[in-house]
């Protein structure tokens, strides 16, 4: 059984940062993962580099448990994007169909593709980071989802354009290369999670995902196979916690180790008279707190995160009317509580998305905290065998080189998203 090409994931986030290792074997459909490392996030705020030598450290030691576990070295990763500084835009752009017999081919799809990217009137201090084509448009006819093969004269692509600040991307490859590695491309942290949790059938119906990680939480919205829109909103599962240590008068350790064994989103479920000995958790720390208080406070903030949800899709015209319904990944998602407090505000079906099951070392990735780091595997062996990413959704994500944009790579990249 021979062993073919290693992708690395690293998953950098404002409360762990981690990094997957898995491989391709002969015979064998699903990747093998082969390594795994994690390690609390230093350096990170709300999503955005705020100390490049911080996370190169944490982004070493994360990486250096993965490579040793797998026994090789990651010296090129797939790495996500977060940050509130994200920003998703419809675009379009137009060309002539090249050809004398109006045919449609490759080429005229990537002009179609650059012409978008030529054309987003785009800020000096931001990046487009990926071209997402929602659907074609040949002469009269609309709505058509792939061009090559038809004849027409003129080609008109509608798309989605997501962009980042630049001075985070510098920041994320500065931080990457004090860590002795690059990065292959990066991808927006809502799209890699949606890549392992999804299915084709939820993104055909009309999904939105909810990442909620540590300090962002992020949602992106599919509807008849494509991506509809994405947002990153500046609250997580971090903010309970500090709500918590506020709330009680105590540290955020003991906060942190309340929410984890006697939080709930759910207060009305939970008996007046019950307590909780802060002892346990720290001995210096006598105070007994009332458990349904620790849940009112967890609600508070919890309803605030689903508020942003509903009225992002409010703004989209989606409120109430997705029938996939929700699907919660990220640390926040195992908040107890949380899929029946979420179906009553946002009156749609919920639940707990877990990552796509891959071979090896399952049992350190098989939660939904793993979500987006293994939606960047999955992704990095698409791009490199040139299938469809996304199953249905078609997106182009864009190697920074130098991080400033180089339009010329546009044609290289797009080929592999066409059947």
């Amino acid at each position: 059984m021979s062993k073919g090409r290693c992708y690395v994931g690293l998953d950098i986030g404002s409360s762990e940062i981690r990094a997957v290792i898995a491989q391709e074997v002969s015979g064998e459909e699903t990747l093998r993962v082969v390594g795994v490392g994690s390690a609390p996030s230093s350096g990170m705020r709300k999503g955005v580099v705020v100390d490049a030598e911080g996370v190169a450290k944490t982004c070493n030691i994360a990486l250096e448990q993965a490579e040793r576990m797998a026994g090789h070295a990651a010296e090129h990763v797939v790495v996500s994007l977060s940050g509130t500084e994200i920003v998703c835009q419809d675009a379009s752009g137009v060309v002539a169909v090249g050809r004398a017999d109006s045919e449609v081919v490759e080429d005229d799809v990537a002009r179609a593709n650059e012409e978008v990217h030529a054309r987003f009137p785009l800020p000096l201090n931001r990046e487009i980071i990926h071209v997402i084509p929602k659907e074609y448009r040949l002469d009269d006819q609309k709505n058509i989802k792939n061009p090559i093969g038809m004849r027409g004269v003129r080609l008109e692509v509608s798309a989605l354009v997501i962009s980042g600040s630049t001075v985070h991307l510098k920041n994320i490859t500065r931080s990457l290369e004090l860590a002795g590695t690059n990065a292959e491309s990066f991808v927006v942290e809502p799209l890699a999670c949606a890549e392992a949790v999804l299915s084709a059938r939820q993104k055909e119906l009309g999904t939105v995902l909810v990442n909620i990680g540590g300090s962002t939480t992020s949602i992106a919205v599919f509807e008849d196979g494509d991506l509809l829109h994405l947002s990153v909103f500046p609250v997580g599962s971090t903010h309970i916690t500090n709500d918590i240590a506020i709330g009680l008068r105590t540290s955020i350790e003991v906060a942190e180790s309340v929410k984890l064994q006697f939080g709930s989103a759910l207060p009305e479920e939970i008996h007046k008279k019950e307590e909780i000995d802060l002892s346990l958790f720290d001995a210096q720390d006598d105070a007994i707190v009332s458990r349904r208080h620790v849940a009112e406070i967890i609600e508070a903030r919890f309803d605030e995160i689903l508020s942003y949800v509903n009225a992002e899709l409010k703004t989209i015209g989606r409120e109430g009317l997705l029938p996939g319904g929700v699907v919660f990944c990220g640390g926040g998602a195992l908040l107890p509580g949380a899929i029946e407090r979420a179906k009553k505000t946002l009156r749609l079906p919920v639940q707990i998305g877990y990552p796509k099951t891959l071979g090896g070392i399952l049992d350190q990735v098989d939660t939904p905290q793993f979500a987006t780091v293994i939606g960047l595997l999955l992704l990095a062996q698409s791009n490199h065998s040139n299938r469809q990413s996304f199953t249905a959704q078609k997106a182009l994500a864009i190697v920074p080189e130098g991080v400033h944009t180089v339009i010329g790579k546009i044609k290289q990249w797009s080929k592999q998203f066409l059947p």
